[in-house]
């Protein structure tokens, strides 16, 4: 080891080494000092690398004798301590990638980590959950509102809560201390068409050239079915023998299956089939991603309002025509559309109730009708006698 060079401050001394990334040597200042009755050693730094002089050495020496500096071990130490306990916090942003790391196949994983990226990374990322206060979530509610439609927040918050609530079941971490608020929705969009609607997209179905999208939007009319459901529909999962539609991965997460009703059954007896195992396949016989330009084309040309969604407005189409019917419970409905819960097959109970109303009314018109003919009866029989007394 170099021998000592002493420096004009007491304690202070240094060594000289060859310089780096310059001619001649450098200077290295130590200070040497007892604490808790030993003696220590202590390299305080360089002479041009940190711009360091013995002055500025013998003030580190004061401040390592009375605690107001980490000798260089202390340091690392408490480096290393904050290194474990940052390993040891579960952040948002650590539990959104444990999240997905579980869950490659998450329907609208695209969705919301855009939703993650935008909204919730910045402001929650390097957060615990236990660290998030109500105002905290209150304060993104408030801003989001400005430039995001209610149901749009509503979906990041959930997407908070989901973060949190996944690790609290895994036993990652506490929740939240509060209930996140949650905007209030109006979007209970029920779409219908009236008959001479109907009509016209019945038939602009019939002329357009493209006969795919044709077929795709009449089997949401005749079943009910949603659009990724079609997407996903493949030719093994129709069994023409048993008369079923085996739905894939629907919104509710667990298979289903629904009846393959006549007409159903005719369109796709008919439709053309490919090497494909899609019964609508998209690009190179895989399964499609979007119909939205063709299936517009056709809503165009039958001249319905630009608010009708041509595709999942069929669905409501299919639903109203069965609940106004009067002959379709809400169970039944309910388990034909696959809700899981009775409350969004609730919002066609009103044309449920119309059609009920309407069979009560003609009950009431049948019987009055059969009272007036009795009375009818009984006053021409009356008259009769009278007439047969005279």
């Amino acid at each position: 080891m170099q021998s000592r060079i002493p420096t004009s401050y007491p304690g202070v001394f240094c060594r000289e080494i060859r310089r780096i990334g310059g001619n001649g040597l450098e200077k290295v200042y130590y200070a040497i000092y007892k604490k808790g009755g030993k003696t220590h050693e202590e390299k305080l730094g360089y002479q041009f690398r940190d711009n360091l002089t013995p002055a500025q050495a013998a003030r580190l020496r004061a401040e390592l004798i009375e605690g107001k500096r980490l000798t260089r071990k202390e340091l690392k130490q408490r480096q290393e301590a904050e290194r474990k306990a940052e390993a040891g916090r579960w952040t948002i942003n650590k539990l959104w990638t444990e999240y997905k790391a579980g869950r490659p196949n998450l329907k609208g994983i695209v969705t919301d980590q855009n939703r993650f990226k935008n909204y919730l990374a910045d402001t929650f990322g390097e957060k615990e959950p236990a660290e998030i206060i109500a105002l905290d979530a209150d304060r993104l509610r408030i801003r989001l509102s400005k430039k995001l439609s209610p149901a749009t927040v509503r979906n990041v918050l959930e997407l908070l809560r989901r973060i949190v609530n996944f690790g609290v079941k895994k036993n990652l971490c506490s929740g939240l201390s509060f209930t996140i608020e949650m905007p209030a929705l109006n979007n209970e969009k029920t779409e219908d068409l009236t008959p001479e609607q109907l009509s016209s997209l019945l038939a602009a179905m019939n002329e357009s050239e493209n006969q795919d999208a044709a077929d795709m939007m009449r089997l949401a009319l005749y079943t009910g079915m949603r659009r990724g459901e079609i997407f996903r529909l493949k030719w093994a999962d129709i069994d023409f023998e048993r008369g079923f539609i085996r739905l894939r991965d629907p919104k509710g997460g667990r298979d289903e299956q629904i009846p393959l009703n006549s007409a159903a059954r005719q369109l796709l007896e008919t439709h053309s089939r490919t090497a494909s195992e899609y019964a609508f396949p998209g690009r190179g016989g895989g399964q499609r991603t979007c119909i939205k330009r063709a299936v517009n084309r056709i809503k165009e040309a039958a001249g319905l309002p630009k608010s009708f969604r041509a595709m999942h407005g069929l669905r409501h189409v299919f639903a109203s025509a069965l609940a106004s019917s009067g002959k379709v419970d809400l169970y039944v409905l309910q388990r034909l559309l696959t809700h899981k819960s009775a409350t969004m097959t609730a919002r066609y109970s009103h044309l449920r109730d119309e059609a009920l109303r309407g069979a009560s009314e003609l009950a009431g018109e049948i019987v009055t009708e059969a009272a007036e003919k009795t009375g009818a009866a009984e006053s021409q029989k009356v008259a009769s006698i009278e007439d047969h007394r005279k």
